[in-house]
């Protein structure tokens, strides 16, 4: 894949997942309704920095393994093409009804931004997210921990948009974001991006 190609349809996809409600979006929309924006947008920086630390983590790992392993390259094309696949029949076969913008034990003093950065830390699919999906966007012969830097990048710059549109427009995205009709889109659009790419990268070779 040419990196302008690479680019491009990474920037689509992660544009897509960006728009797709999941616990992020749930807690700035929590955040900016109950506690304001200037909260909520530090629990965007904060969610920020969690994917930050899981790219710093897949990068360097994912790097080494895979300059060194053929081996150890297809077990991971194959376990995240496996994820992929299973992630987007579940989404396509059950998506949600309703998304759900309540979260349990909040704290009116709690720190914004270490929530959102915890969040994304102590979530493992995150990791595992990111381990199965952005080696299909590192073109050939490119450093897998420069691009993996670059990717994340794409994906918080996006985000970060996101998150500040969100905070912009509380009530009338939270007013969307719960018509099952919007719900249900959204999931079965991400299931089909998921389906295509665990079929993308279960027939790639290095």
């Amino acid at each position: 894949m040419l990196v302008t190609d690479s680019l491009l349809a990474y920037t689509l996809a992660a544009t897509l997942l960006a728009l797709t409600p999941g616990l992020d979006t749930a807690l700035i929309l929590r955040t900016a309704t109950a506690e304001g924006g200037r909260k909520a947008f530090h629990a965007a920086l904060g969610i920020d920095v969690g994917c930050f630390i899981w790219g710093a983590l897949v990068a360097f790992g994912l790097g080494a393994l895979l300059a060194v392993s053929e081996l150890a390259y297809t077990l991971l094309k194959w376990c995240g093409a496996t994820y992929l696949f299973w992630l987007g029949i579940q989404l396509l076969l059950r998506p949600r009804q309703q998304f759900n913008l309540r979260l349990e034990n909040t704290n009116p003093a709690s720190n914004w931004f270490l929530r959102g950065m915890l969040g994304n830390v102590l979530n493992p699919k995150m990791g595992v997210f990111y381990v199965s999906f952005l080696p299909q966007f590192i073109p050939t012969g490119h450093s897998p921990i420069g691009w993996t830097f670059l990717l994340v990048a794409i994906h918080v710059l996006i985000g970060t948009l996101w998150s500040l549109a969100l905070i912009t427009a509380t009530h009338y995205a939270s007013g969307v974001l719960k018509k099952p009709v919007v719900v249900k889109w959204m999931d079965r659009a991400t299931g089909c991006l998921f389906l295509a790419f665990a079929t993308k990268l279960a027939m790639s070779r290095r």
